[in-house]
């Protein structure tokens, strides 16, 4: 676990914070599965701490057959479920401690799936290389210039492919992340765009995540030449009594903890309008 000395919402460096996910990843790989493994399972795909499922949604659409890229992939449990739909699917993270734990959960499933250490916003992929690309909860909130993640999901995307992607709920970034009725009252404003950010004693920055509105989210996806085709808002459901840092039963039943953003790149000679 790493040391934390300090925490708090502030501006730092677009280098610092950009740079801080992939050591913070490592360092807690561990610690997250340990505490998330069994609800995310290895071999299963949620959109989010509500536990909405990609069997239930259908964002991706049928998938057999398909070239499919996960970016943010963590331990790659979501690729591995799209792999036994038939799915040729590729996982990628930025972390090599989140991608060395998948070998684990590949022989656990009974489930391979390739595995390759990468930057989001510099995907190692040809132009229209796949059908389909998504992350959950992956990359976009850490790092300062998440256009860039959209510019590349697009890049590798096929006219017609799908990019979809889920992030904490923007709204809930004017409220306290506790999953009790104190997380219920605003205390910021939804419009203050500083990061949370923990330092060490020696001030180095060591986590970042970054809040954008939903008008931040919808710009960044038009900017990338796509086309916005659904928000998903994930309702409470009254079987998870998972608590998951602000997440949890008490505080779902009144406000969206995810959003999910369903988009695709123009089929050839249709432009963006």
């Amino acid at each position: 676990m790493t040391d934390i000395d300090s925490a708090g919402y502030q501006h730092i460096p677009d280098a610092e914070g950009g740079a801080a996910g992939r050591g913070w990843w490592d360092a807690n790989a561990a610690e997250y599965l340990d505490e998330h493994g069994t609800f995310l399972g290895t071999a299963g795909f949620r959109w989010g701490p509500e536990g909405l499922s990609e069997a239930e949604a259908g964002l991706l659409g049928d998938v057999a057959g398909l070239r499919v890229l996960e970016v943010g992939a963590g331990a790659a449990q979501c690729s591995r479920w799209l792999a036994t739909r038939g799915a040729d699917v590729v996982a990628t993270d930025i972390s090599h401690g989140m991608l060395a734990r998948a070998a684990a959960l590949d022989t656990a499933a009974g489930v391979h799936v390739p595995v390759l250490q990468a930057d989001a916003r510099a995907l190692p992929f040809a132009d229209s290389a796949f059908d389909v690309v998504f992350t959950s909860f992956g990359a976009i909130p850490f790092v300062p210039d998440a256009a860039r993640v959209h510019a590349e999901a697009a890049r590798v995307l096929r006219p017609g492919g799908r990019w979809v992607f889920s992030v904490t709920h923007p709204v809930r970034w004017a409220f306290p992340d506790d999953p009790t009725a104190r997380g219920l009252t605003a205390d910021r404003s939804y419009f203050d765009r500083r990061p949370y950010v923990e330092k060490d004693a020696a001030g180095r920055v060591v986590y970042a995540e970054y809040h954008r509105t939903l008008g931040d989210h919808v710009r960044d996806v038009v900017a990338a030449g796509l086309r916005l085709h659904d928000v998903v808002e994930p309702e409470w459901p009254a079987w998870n009594r998972e608590v998951w840092g602000g997440w949890g039963p008490e505080r779902g039943a009144f406000l969206p903890g995810t959003a999910v953003f369903v988009t695709r790149k123009p089929a050839a000679g249709t432009g963006t309008r």
